[in-house]
């Protein structure tokens, strides 16, 4: 439909310029410059037309799904960062207000293990010099507040669930790190933390499927 709209409007265009003296042609019957111009721009505003905002809109999707699609080290270790301390600070609360044993020995060993990541990632990033995040993003200071309203049982399937997203994320943006990174060090680092990472996401997955 596209190619015959396309066409249509262009010999509308073709015929309308055939009666403008801008548009009149030469002693070799060809059309000036003017009407080709004037052509030009009725096919690139119809073709833009049939794709609005196409920069935009790429470059907004890049961001929205940066986790898990860099290997840059700065964007790399800015990500790990966040997910760290969203690790780290959903867990402690699981800590004080989860019901279920097994949800609340699991936070604890998160607290752990990703303080311990965090401050490896943290001398990394000195290294680098690349500036760390030190506080949540929106979307885990949501879920914290989220989690902070919630207890018991309720509690603890949100945090399950919370658990399983953000680690599918992190072990997405891990293995993407470990395979192509652009920096031997962040590299490293990637392939060391992915096999805890995968070992986490294993357990919480097997928690969530006995909630289920």
């Amino acid at each position: 439909m596209k190619k015959i709209s396309l066409t249509i409007l262009l010999s509308v265009a073709a015929l309308g310029l055939a009666g403008c003296p801008g548009s009149a042609t030469n002693s070799n019957g060809n059309v000036n410059s003017n009407a080709n111009r004037a052509m030009g721009n009725v096919a690139n505003s119809i073709m833009n037309g049939a794709n609005p905002n196409t920069n935009s809109a790429g470059n907004s999707n890049t961001n929205a799904n940066l986790m898990g699609s860099t290997t840059a080290p700065d964007a790399f270790m800015t990500e790990a960062a966040i997910g760290g301390m969203a690790e780290v600070e959903l867990s402690r609360l699981a800590v004080s207000k989860g019901q279920d044993a097994e949800v609340k020995k699991f936070a604890q060993k998160m607290i752990e293990d990703h303080t311990n990541a965090n401050a490896e990632l943290k001398q990394l990033a000195g290294k680098k010099n690349v500036t760390l995040p030190t506080a949540l993003d929106a979307e885990h200071k949501a879920i914290k507040d989220k989690l902070s309203g919630l207890s018991g049982a309720a509690f603890d399937k949100e945090y399950v669930n919370a658990m399983v997203a953000d680690h599918e994320k992190i072990v997405n943006l891990f293995k993407t790190q470990a395979g192509g990174g652009t920096d031997a060090d962040a590299k490293a680092f990637a392939a060391k933390t992915l096999p805890t990472l995968q070992m986490h996401t294993d357990m919480i997955k097997g928690m969530q499927s006995k909630m289920k």
